[in-house]
């Protein structure tokens, strides 16, 4: 081995060839700067007490004589040298520090006041290291839950658009942007909320059964004002079946509950980064100083803190975070509660994912039950002009429904968002908020449970108590800001809580109430959405025509109105054209089909 041994120190291994090594620890370098001074202030006693023993006799009996102010000693005037001694003890003793022990020391007031900005920045070092972990925690479960419904939205909205090209063909292609104003609102309730779910699913049903109406009519002209009469009795004409009542109930709480709680985990992040942004009071800095740093001046760098010494300067600095631990818990709680919501029948995953089979059935469903649609639509809204038969005879061939339908097979749907579950997001997340629960009220112990910081408990005879190297004999102070009014070591001001953390504590509050009522619903005005209607317009939008009181339809009727079907059937097959009857076998041609694939 032909290279030289490196030398021994940590600048040294700088150029070491077989291993790379940092340079030297903060604390090691404070030690070493400690000590040098402390050598620097023995060599200056031992080059003063040589030079007054080189003195001839007579002129230190010269120097001893009175004792005044210009020679700056507060003891006798004998003349036995007694004054150097002296003059040379008080250029040790520590009445010049403001904080620190004023008995011997190796401090200067310019190092004491060094001391006082290192302990303030080791104390916010020490505050931020445990909340960082916290907000990154939050902020990362924020971005996957919000990556995760995102993409959700997205593969939900390109299955739909595959499915219905592949079913409906070139009529979806028609009418596509209906779909895709729908996922539009959706995408924008979830980013901004500024969309009444409730009111967009019912114009998005009333937009289909007017779209729908016309395709199933084809040899009818419609005008804009009766196809406004027709949507205004969606619910009453139920044309789509049950679909859209659960489907409103199902999409508008699991949009609620899905971002009302990527909500909560952004608002969790933000009040931790915040908080744990903290500037201690100067009663609290003297408190860090004479804990942290005023051993060192008494040349006891490798003594640490009591535990509970420790503690209690930690109680007293972290006073207002302390007052966020009740609207904390209470927060956190809630968050674990819209989880039991994403695991349950609202998630927003057994939603979305097979939202386009649930929108296919409502339309098969409308296309079933045509014939008593129509009925009761030319019941209530009036007869409508039938088209020239040349149109008419065109829009049947441009409204014939594509016979390639086949079933959806669950198997083809991607299981995942993200590259991920939402079970597998919800189980994971639901472990790190119970580990979030008294994150302020544990943050003091948790900061002196570190070794650089504190001894443990077992050492309690030999560390640091803020006055000498021994036992410890004050009480732990509890938690919050009116119990430090009792606190031994930190002077706090119990009438003046911090102003930002009470803004801290009313987000909380506020995010909390939310999350309640999201867990039950009521995030947003809900309305009834039962079997009986809403009682918005029993009469609206029928005044051009004589609409009938009776204006009702449920899907139960197919089966007890086949009978009267088929000979209303026979008489308008007479009455009508060619155009009429190829329409009407199209119709049941597709609907025979339909039912054989099922």
């Amino acid at each position: 081995f032909s290279r030289q041994a490196t030398r021994n120190g940590a600048k040294s291994q700088l150029n070491s060839h077989e291993a790379k090594v940092k340079g030297p620890e903060p604390v090691i370098s404070q030690i070493i700067d400690k000590l040098k001074h402390i050598n620097q202030l023995l060599k200056g006693m031992a080059i003063s007490r040589r030079k007054s023993l080189d003195k001839p006799e007579d002129e230190d009996e010269e120097e001893s004589g009175d004792c005044d102010d210009e020679d700056d000693c507060g003891g006798d005037s004998s003349g036995n040298g007694g004054l150097r001694v002296k003059n040379q003890l008080r250029f040790l003793a520590g009445d010049h520090l403001k904080v620190c022990s004023q008995g011997y020391t190796c401090c200067s007031q310019e190092m004491e006041e060094k001391y006082s900005q290192q302990s303030k920045h080791d104390f916010r070092n020490a505050v931020v290291e445990l909340s960082s972990n916290l907000q990154a925690t939050f902020s990362s479960r924020y971005k996957k839950f919000d990556e995760f419904f995102r993409e959700l939205l997205e593969n939900a909205e390109k299955s739909l658009n595959d499915m219905f090209v592949r079913t409906y063909g070139l009529l979806y292609m028609q009418n596509s942007e209906m779909f895709k104003d729908l996922f539009v609102e959706l995408k924008k309730y979830y980013t901004d909320g500024n969309v009444n779910l409730e009111e967009m699913l019912n114009d998005f049903w009333a937009r289909l059964l007017e779209r729908m109406f016309r395709l199933v009519n084809p040899q009818y002209h419609f005008s804009d004002e009766y196809l406004e009469c027709v949507s205004k009795y969606t619910e009453q004409l139920k044309p789509f079946g049950d679909v859209p009542r659960k489907l409103k109930w199902q999409v508008t709480r699991a949009f609620v509950i899905a971002r009302t709680f990527v909500q909560g985990l952004a608002a969790a992040r933000d009040v931790v980064a915040k908080v744990s942004a903290v500037n201690p009071t100067p009663q609290g800095v003297q408190a860090l100083l004479k804990m942290m740093y005023c051993p060192y001046c008494r040349g006891l760098v490798a003594v640490k803190p009591c535990y509970n010494y420790c503690f209690n300067v930690m109680r007293g600095c972290l006073a207002n975070q302390g007052e966020l631990d009740t609207e904390w818990n209470n927060f956190i709680d809630s968050m674990l509660m819209l989880t039991e919501r994403l695991e349950g029948p609202f998630n927003i995953e057994s939603v979305m994912d097979p939202i386009d089979v649930k929108i296919s059935d409502a339309i098969m469903n409308m296309q079933e039950n045509s014939m008593q649609v129509s009925q009761k639509v030319f019941q209530g809204c009036g007869q409508p002009k039938m088209l020239v038969q040349s149109r008419a005879s065109r829009s049947i061939s441009e409204s014939s429904f594509s016979a390639r339908f086949r079933p959806y097979n669950p198997e083809e749907r991607p299981t995942t968002a993200a590259g991920t579950s939402l079970d597998r997001l919800v189980t994971d997340v639901k472990e790190k908020l119970k580990q979030a629960k008294k994150f302020w009220s544990s943050l003091p112990g948790n900061i002196c449970n570190d070794e650089k910081m504190a001894t443990g408990n077992v050492n309690e005879e030999e560390c640091w108590n803020g006055s000498d190297k021994s036992r410890y004999i004050f009480a732990v102070t509890a938690n919050g800001l009116a119990n430090q009014a009792n606190n031994p070591e930190v002077e706090v001001d119990t009438l003046k809580p911090d102003a930002m953390i009470r803004q801290q504590i009313v987000n909380l509050r506020i995010m909390t109430s939310r999350m309640k009522n999201a867990y039950n619903g009521n995030d947003v005005d809900f309305i009834d959405i039962s079997d009986d209607a809403s009682g918005e317009g029993s009469g609206s939008g029928c005044e051009l025509q004589q609409c009938s009181q009776e204006f009702v339809f449920n899907a139960t009727e197919v089966t007890q109105d086949t009978k009267k079907s088929d000979k209303e059937l026979d008489a308008s097959a007479t009455s009508m054209g060619l155009s009429e009857a190829a329409l009407l076998l199209s119709i049941f041609s597709f609907l025979a089909l339909q039912r054989q694939w099922r």
